[in-house]
Order: C-alpha cells, then structure tokens, then sequence
C-alpha cells in the first residue's frame, strides 16, 4: 500500500493533509505516568471507533476540519495524556505512559465515492477501504474523511492501554462540547493510575486464576486458526430486544437487555458452531466496567471522572446441547450467572492482585486464546453516550466499533444505543462466517444487517445534557448493566 493511500475495489480514500495536535499553551513539564494493573492486561490492542455523518446544513468540509482541530488541542489540556507516547521503562520493562504533549497524529483525507455507497453491513467493504495507515508510535490517531455527497466520517485509533470505552467516550464527548463552545466542567479529570495499587500481600481467590493466564507473543502468534473472519454491522430494534427480554424473564425475574440478546446470541453460536458431538461446549465472556463497583466500596467520588482502564470479564462456559435445546430464559440464567460471579468489588481487587503477582509480562483472560472451545466476547456500550459526539454539525448517523487486526482467538460483538426514536442498538461483530449467516438466515431476524437506509433515519435526543456533562456522574457504563 502507498503510504497515504488506501485504493481497494474502487475506493480511493487519499491523504490531502497530516499533523500533530499538541495542548494549547502546555506550561507541564515532561512526566511519567506508570500504568495501572487494569492498563497492563489491555496489552496494547488498537481499538478504531468509526462515525459516519450526514452532510451539515451549513460548514463545508474545510470548516468542519478546522473545527475539529481547534477543540482537539482544547481538549487536551483535560486529557493530556492522550498526547503523549506509550514508551518502555528500561529498568523494568514495563510500558508507561511518557506525558511530554508529543502530540496526537491527525490526518485529513478525502474520499472518491459517496457514503450511501458504502457496504456498512461489511467492514471489510467499508470501513476497512476508508482507513489510512496509522503510525505505530502514535497511542491515539485520528482521520477525518470528506466523501463526494458533502457526508464526512470521524475515525479514532487508540492503543487499549490509555483507556477503556467509558473513559474515551467520555473524551469524545468532551471534545464534541468544546467544539460547540459549551462551558465543561472545571472538575479534575482524573488520571491517578495508584487509586489501584494492590493490597499487601496480594490477595485473590481460585475464580481470577481460572478466567486469567500469562502468556508470551509466541502463544497469541500461535493461536489456532478458527475461521474468525466476518466484521459485521447489524441493527436491533427496540421492540425485538423488549421481546428477548420478556422472552428471557419468563418465570424468573427481569432479565436486561444485555442479557437477552446474549442468551439469544449463545443459542445461535451454538447451533452454528458448536459442531454436533454432545460434548462440545461454548464459551461467552462479557466486559464489565468496574468503576461503579470501585467507588461505591472507596465511597470515592473521583472514580466517576477516572480516564484510564477499569475492566473485567466474567465468563461463562456450557454444552452446545445445552445451550440449543434449553429455553432462552434458562440461557439468560447462566448469563446472569456468570456475570453476577464478576461484578463486584472483591472481583476487581482479586484482579489487580492476581496481575501485581504475575508481573511482568503478558496476561490476558485465557478464552482470547482460543483454545479448547469457540468462545464469543460482548462488549455492551449501550448506557455510555456514544452516539452523542456533535462536533456542531450534527449528531452521527452511524457508530460503529471497528478492528483492525485479522486475527482473534475469539468472537467478539460490541453494542452500541442507537439514540434513535425505537431505542435500538447498532451492533459491530468480528465473527466466524457460519455464525453471520446464522444471524441473518434467521426467520425472527433480530440482525437487521446495516445499510445505507440506516444513515438517513433521525435520531431523537437521547442522551440529555446532564449525561454529557462532566459535572454529572456518569452512569459508570456498567457495561453489562441495566436494560
């Protein structure tokens, strides 16, 4: 590929313009910041979140990059380590975080066809052919594309290990503010990676040492191959998920949103990939954010306003047998479970011992290995205001979670609120071909595969100021809970 430039079927996505955004008037001086227990099991993986917007009533695509620019560099001051460099400390080997404003890598690109033409259904045919190369030494990146029917897209490229979802959405939302020159907040933002130091002694139980494992590169080079290889887009509609839910809390009590459609997605990856031997089983992980778990045992008001990573994984394993034939409310039951067996406190302090004991080196939960049985990974964003991020011209019509690799030892699905009239969620996967043809041969069709009707559908105002503000606490974007 031509370094800035990204030709494929027809699509021509072409670099105009390349830059470093640095912090307004920075008087810091250069500063390590040390990473957290929760920084270290990310292990660098670069996460894309990609929005797709209209064309503005008013601005042409010059203004909209100048706008953009100008609230990046305000932002920030807030948010300073996200411009700085992921570098290795030679004594111990370790990552940090060097904060000397070397700057965020920001490119300007245009390209030759318009939105509607895009595939959004499949990245590979979309998203995939629009992305410009990043440069690895950059922790976070931006693009921001201009498209032949006046529609602009906003991509941003970060290394895991700066942050995790609540927190990054929490700076997208930040930054949309200062674009539309609203008053944020002056409450610290905070980046105090030892609010998780580890006890002393470390202290954790069996279940940690049963969900986690050290690995080296050679392992995550050798994973077997599993076929992954669809990155889908699909849509859910409000009214199906209240019907999974309902479906799901027959004879027990309510089941969540979150939970139904996994109980749902379990059945359906059993059925498509859990072979026909009764004792094949399958795996399904959820991401659960600590952060409300944390604060409510510190009565720490300043967990709300943490940027960094503060994530778990609760995982449930059963038979495919099991999972096919037993009605979706028992499913949601072992959902439920498994979930409720990680979402507390004494889960997340297990961890940060269970890590400090097994550094240095490379730690991940052990069914990203893919070893033993297909596992499937959801990630659920749906309370976090993702698709809030109004630069001033308008909110998106379209976001979506993207990966950039093309190898994961396991399936992985991310939910996203629509912040649409029907209160639906957008939904990205990266997962094996027989699993996005179960999905869409299904008759129910609850994935509606994405298309470029979905870019004119209005939105409502979702997400109330008071959610957006940082001076409001955050939902914490529990992100397995509610709904």
């Amino acid at each position: 590929m031509v370094a800035g430039e990204n030709h494929d079927s027809g699509i021509a996505a072409k670099l105009i313009n390349q830059g470093i955004i640095k912090v307004t008037d920075d008087h810091r001086q250069p500063s390590i910041l040390p990473l957290s227990n929760f920084d270290r099991l990310m292990g660098g993986f670069p996460v894309t979140i990609f929005y797709a917007y209209r064309k503005p009533s008013t601005g042409d695509f010059d203004s909209i990059v100048a706008a953009i620019k100008t609230s990046l560099s305000e932002t920030l001051t807030h948010f300073y380590p996200f411009a700085g460099r992921i570098v290795r400390n030679s004594a111990t080997g370790e990552a940090e975080i060097l904060c000397n404003n070397a700057g965020i890598n920001f490119m300007e690109a245009r390209a030759s066809v318009p939105l509607a033409t895009l595939d959004f259904h499949d990245q590979n045919q979309s998203i995939r052919k629009v992305l410009l190369p990043v440069l690895p030494e950059h922790p976070l990146s931006v693009q921001v594309t201009g498209y032949t029917c006046g529609g602009f897209s906003v991509a941003w490229c970060f290394d895991h290990r700066l942050a995790d979802a609540t927190a990054f959405i929490k700076f997208l939302n930040s930054w949309s503010q200062i674009a539309r020159a609203e008053q944020v907040s002056s409450v610290a933002i905070n980046h105090d990676r030892s609010i998780f130091r580890p006890r002393s002694p470390p202290l954790y139980g069996p279940s940690v040492g049963r969900t986690y494992t050290v690995c080296t590169m050679d392992d995550i080079l050798s994973m077997p191959p599993n076929g992954i290889s669809q990155k889908r887009s699909y849509y859910v509609e409000g009214p199906c998920l209240e019907r999974l839910r309902e479906a799901s809390s027959r004879g027990v009590s309510k089941r969540t949103r979150t939970e139904a459609l996994s109980a749902y997605l379990w059945k359906v990856m059993a059925r498509a990939c859990g072979g026909g031997d009764s004792n094949n089983r399958c795996k399904m992980g959820w991401l659960i954010d600590g952060r409300r778990r944390m604060a409510a045992r510190n009565h720490d008001d300043s967990m709300s306003n943490y940027v960094g990573n503060v994530v778990s994984i609760a995982v449930g394993e059963e038979s495919a047998q099991e999972l096919k034939h037993r009605p979706l409310s028992h499913v949601a039951g072992i959902v439920s479970g498994a979930i409720t067996e990680a979402a507390n406190d004494g889960h997340f302090l297990d961890l940060i011992d269970w890590i400090e004991c097994h550094r240095p080196g490379m730690m991940l939960p052990e069914l990203l290995l893919g070893l033993r049985v297909p596992a499937l990974v959801v990630s659920s964003c749906h309370n976090m205001p993702v698709m809030a991020v109004d630069f001033g011209f308008g909110r998106p019509s379209l976001g979506m979670f993207y990966s950039t690799v093309d190898q994961i030892g396991a399936g992985y699905v991310n939910l996203v609120s629509s912040g649409r009239e029907d209160e639906g969620w957008l939904v990205s996967t990266f997962i094996w071909p027989e699993l996005a043809d179960a999905l869409e041969s299904d008759p129910d069709h609850v994935f509606q595969p994405i298309t470029a009707d979905h870019l004119g559908r209005s939105q409502r105002n979702f997400w109330t100021q008071a959610q957006l503000s940082l001076q409001i606490r955050p939902t914490y974007a529990a992100q397995v809970h509610p709904n």
